[in-house]
């Protein structure tokens, strides 16, 4: 975490560590008092190069909150930050599984996601999540509208775009990223795409899916409104498979099953349903999809996040009366530095961070910027043993076992 003082003292990190030093008190700033009381940083110890592993304590309103926080110096040329998953937007896996598969040094869970569809009886839960994802330069998939969002509620001027990411300057930010997305057909017909391997599409809208997506299936897309996540699925939907340019199948019910590379499904609601059955069989069809960031920067790595903390201060209207085990990622150093932020899952017990005294804790350890991500039984902190090179769930998620999770944020260490 970014404190004045400089003490960190790294030592190799394993399963057997301990961390006993004497901790460090943080005292807040003017108006920081409602959110937390103080903030206790034991000394740090080293995971990789550039990459610091340390335990923390908060006096909260309802107690003592004990985590865990890893901090990744991005000026360091050995360090990256990396989208962790399961390799499809509709698949989940244990964060520990993650970290191990792509070679990760640490991680911790990333955006919210719904785990069944109790809401719409005989629809598959997709188990993807609410934000936009980039992954090494990648759009994978763009954001839900912000009513069929799965979290708290926003705060004013936020929505289901905002991402924290990572660009080529090798800086961390919190960015908006929004589909610039277009299907072109003949004559010089287009419409406008309003989503992009999204287990949600706007109402009247038109949905691309990819070989990114897997292979569950897309009826979600087509249920709930732009206000009501919970609304009916609408029987007004179309499908339409394009493959290698040209239409290949039509279908008035939506399907699934994996996309191979080079294929494009266009899921079709309302009056996206009506444009997408002006397509013939045969036709040549055109998918073109972007998403473009609000800062013009070009980011390496993004994931959606609930902000919390900009330029230094709390957004208007955080809730502080809701307490839960949190996961958050915030930016310090303009930029420089990445914390990654897990609380021990005690929150059931009354022990748990409202969403404002998370924003106090970034703010009492220097943070300029920072975002909520998805906690209670998703909240997961990774870090690789430095001798056996197994991955070491560092918190004790809610439950005592790992949530199985779409996606999360790796941090990688180049040797």
């Amino acid at each position: 975490m970014t404190r004045t003082t400089g003490r960190v003292r790294a030592a190799a990190v394993s399963a057997a560590t301990v961390i006993t030093t004497t901790t460090m008190v943080l005292g807040m700033g003017a108006g920081q008092a409602d959110a937390v009381g103080r903030v206790r940083v034991a000394d740090g110890v080293t995971v990789a190069p550039g990459i610091t592993y340390e335990s923390f304590s908060v006096t909260a309103s309802h107690g003592t909150v004990t985590g865990h926080v890893i901090t990744a110096d991005l000026r360091d040329n050995h360090v990256s930050v990396g989208l962790l998953s399961p390799g499809k937007v509709a698949a989940r896996a244990k964060l520990s599984q993650l970290v191990a598969a792509q070679g990760a040094v640490a991680g911790v869970n990333a955006d919210f996601f719904n785990i069944d569809e109790t809401q719409h009886p005989g629809v598959q839960a997709t188990g993807s999540a609410v934000g936009p994802a980039i992954s090494d330069g990648v759009a994978l998939k763009a954001a839900v509208p912000n009513g069929q969002r799965f979290g708290p509620g926003l705060p004013p001027g936020t929505s289901t775009r905002d991402v924290i990411g990572v660009g080529y300057d090798h800086k961390a930010r919190l960015d908006e990223l929004t589909l610039d997305g277009t299907v072109w057909a003949r004559k010089g017909k287009r419409f406008d795409l309003e989503g992009l391997n999204q287990y949600a599409v706007a109402e009247g809208g038109i949905g691309a899916f990819d070989s990114h997506w897997g292979d569950v299936s897309r009826r979600r897309a087509v249920c709930g409104t732009d206000t009501l996540r919970a609304g009916a699925c609408t029987t007004d939907a179309y499908e339409v498979t394009v493959r290698d340019g040209r239409v290949v199948a039509q279908s008035d019910t939506i399907g699934a099953g994996a996309i191979e590379p080079g294929t494009v499904v266009l899921v079709g609601r309302e009056a996206g349903a009506a444009e997408l059955r002006t397509l013939r069989m045969g036709e040549r069809v055109r998918v073109s999809d972007k998403l473009r960031s609000t800062s013009g920067k070009r980011l390496q790595f993004a994931v959606g996040g609930y902000p919390v903390l900009r330029d230094g201060a709390p957004l208007p209207g955080l809730d502080t009366k809701a307490v839960a085990t949190r996961t958050g990622a915030a930016i310090g150093d303009n930029g420089r530095l990445l914390h990654l932020l897990v609380l021990d899952g005690t929150a059931e017990a009354g022990a748990g961070l409202t969403i404002a005294e998370l924003a106090g804790v970034f703010q009492a350890v220097g943070a300029e910027d920072g975002v909520n991500l998805d906690g209670g039984g998703s909240s997961t902190l990774v870090t690789r043993d430095a001798v056996s090179g197994a991955p070491v769930v560092r918190n004790h998620p809610t439950g005592g076992a790992e949530r199985a999770v779409p996606e999360g944020i790796g941090l990688f260490s180049r040797g």
